[in-house]
């Protein structure tokens, strides 16, 4: 056979610039047939990398681009994006990363090779497509997961052939956002993930080597690089997804400070998702249809083929106030556009009291505390949230909420609804008999029925209170401040609910257990810890909560 663009031959070992077609097939898209030829592309170290490129069986001149990179297999992933964009006019090119599916080398360490460093893969790629004669100069990006993590590690060293990205579901920092979120090793998220892509075991034993930030991370963390990002990107993330605070980070540090190409351009969206599904709450029909103002198709339209369909003029934020999903009357449950994030908001303080409380008011006791033990050897299971692998999103706790090493803080029954938007962090003043433990702070939203649902929730190890780039073990006995960031969220508590606070110091195997030795995590000592929160008015542990201030 012969194709038709630039009357290339189509045989078994043709050399084109500097990869070869290893061979071509047609298949029907959803109005044209589209050609795939996969080529080996080779990298700067001279690694090949298994590379799909599908176009329109008929085209007469140059093409858009879109290009993916994905460690789950080239071939299903570009056969669909080819049955959607190569009708409308456009090249798609689907490759296989570095030591996955039929490309060669390590898949050690991931996204290692994708960015900035001795290896870039990405680079090197984009300039392969822009260099062939099909491609017309101008590269868009797409795809969520690890497929948006290669888009953030290219961007930084894109040549200007990069014209837009579409980022779904994608760490801006593998160190915080990924891996040791609060100072702690994300264990069911890595562990399973490593294992059931068959990555190589070498990934697993990195990540465990470095538990602190160090210059083996920098080279995974895109939010320094963000002032080099010179093409716009939709930044598409979930509530309950596993990286939600990194789509946020990576939209607000582009959009904020990126180069003039990327800078005030980008757009954010964030609906009622997670990193899969999720069944103990079922939003309304509405939460699967953002605006069309982040439409895949007419992003790329504007962007890659110069369509005036107003996009520059959308807004830049879209994002989904969560509510009761139960009660069709309830507030919430709708989709908000604004042009920053974050919101307007009153950061307001709820004090955590002794006697189980959750208030607005400062605590007055001069010495008030509660206490628990907390055993490594029988942590806190997990029950939902922001997880990969196991049950996830807005679960009921009640189950561990009876435990003995867990502190809960309800406040009062709402006479109005009350919309919660943006970060929430909680502040705690907290004293161990040990040299090192954690400390996990949960905030649900307590139903009329009595179940307490998950909203957001977050971990802090406290040899890392100082700086995550070093280690400082506690003094037995002394109190300390630490800062527990639990992400960000939009929800809005319904008249009749309550808000809950749930204080332990393990959530797992959504974090790997603490031994409180302050010795190495993983090793097979372990001590149990008498750990306290402090509640008095020196001492007045708190939430931060972002109540919405805007209209």
């Amino acid at each position: 056979m012969k194709s038709p663009l630039y009357g290339r031959s189509a045989r078994p070992g043709l050399t084109i610039a500097v990869a070869t077609a290893l061979c071509v097939t047609v298949f029907a898209g959803n109005s044209r047939a589209v050609e795939k030829s996969t080529h080996m592309v080779p990298m700067r170290d001279g690694t090949r990398l298994a590379t799909d490129v599908l176009l329109p069986d008929d085209a007469k001149s140059p093409l858009p681009v879109i290009l993916i990179r994905t460690p789950y297999g080239r071939v299903g992933t570009g056969r669909g994006m080819a049955a959607r964009f190569c009708p409308a006019g456009c090249a798609v090119v689907s490759q296989d990363m570095r030591g996955r599916g039929q490309s060669e080398g390590s898949d050690a360490v991931f996204f290692h090779n994708d960015g900035w460093g001795k290896r870039q893969d990405g680079l090197d790629t984009l300039n392969w497509v822009t260099s062939q004669k099909w491609c017309n100069g101008k590269v868009g990006t797409w795809g969520g997961s690890a497929l948006g993590i290669t888009q953030n590690m290219l961007a930084p060293v894109a040549t200007e052939a990069l014209k837009a990205q579409y980022v779904s579901v994608a760490f801006s920092d593998m160190y915080t956002d990924l891996a040791y979120q609060g100072g702690a090793f994300r264990k069911e998220l890595l562990e399973i993930w490593l294992e059931r892509t068959k990555a190589d075991p070498a990934n697993l034993k990195a990540f465990r080597a470095h538990p602190r930030y160090d210059e083996f991370w920098t080279v995974a963390n895109a939010l320094p690089q963000a002032h080099r990002v010179n093409a716009p990107g939709i930044f598409r993330g979930g509530w309950y997804d596993i990286v939600v605070q990194g789509t946020i980070n990576s939209f607000t540090s582009i959009q904020n400070g990126g180069a003039p190409g990327a800078k005030g351009k980008c757009r954010l969206v964030i609906g009622p998702w997670a990193h899969g599904k999720f069944d103990e709450l079922k939003y309304p029909a509405n939460a699967e249809t953002p605006p069309k103002a982040v439409d895949l198709t007419r992003w790329f339209d504007h962007y890659l083929k110069g369509v005036d369909n107003g996009v520059p003029q959308d807004k830049a934020v879209h994002y989904y106030v969560m509510g009761d999903p139960d009660d069709p009357d309830a507030p919430g449950n709708f989709w908000r556009s604004a042009d920053t994030w974050p919101p307007p908001a009153v950061a307001t303080k709820y004090h955590l009291h002794a006697d189980g409380k959750l208030s607005t008011a400062r605590p007055q006791a001069d010495d008030a505390k509660l206490s628990y033990k907390y055993d490594p050897k029988n942590p806190v299971p997990t029950v939902g949230g922001q997880n990969l692998n196991i049950p996830k999103g807005p679960r009921d706790q009640h189950a561990v909420e009876s435990r003995p090493d867990v502190l809960l803080f309800t406040g009062p029954t709402l006479s109005e609804p009350l919309e919660v938007t943006g970060r929430i962090r909680a502040k705690l003043y907290i004293s161990s008999d040990c040299p090192d433990t954690d400390f996990t702070v949960k905030l649900s939203d307590v139903y009329p029925d009595g179940r307490s649902m998950l909203v957001t929730d977050g971990i802090f190890r406290a040899r890392y209170r100082k700086s995550f780039q070093r280690e400082d073990l506690l003094e037995p006995g002394k109190v300390y401040e630490l800062t527990v960031d639990l992400w960000s969220t939009s929800i809005v508590f319904n008249r009749g609910h309550k808000i809950r606070v749930a204080v332990s110091s393990s959530n797992s195997p959504r974090f790997e257990p603490n031994p409180n030795t302050g010795g190495p995590v993983g090793e097979q000592s372990a001590s149990v810890a008498t750990n306290t929160v402090h509640l008095s008015r020196d001492h007045a542990s708190h939430m931060l909560l972002p109540l919405y201030s805007g209209k």
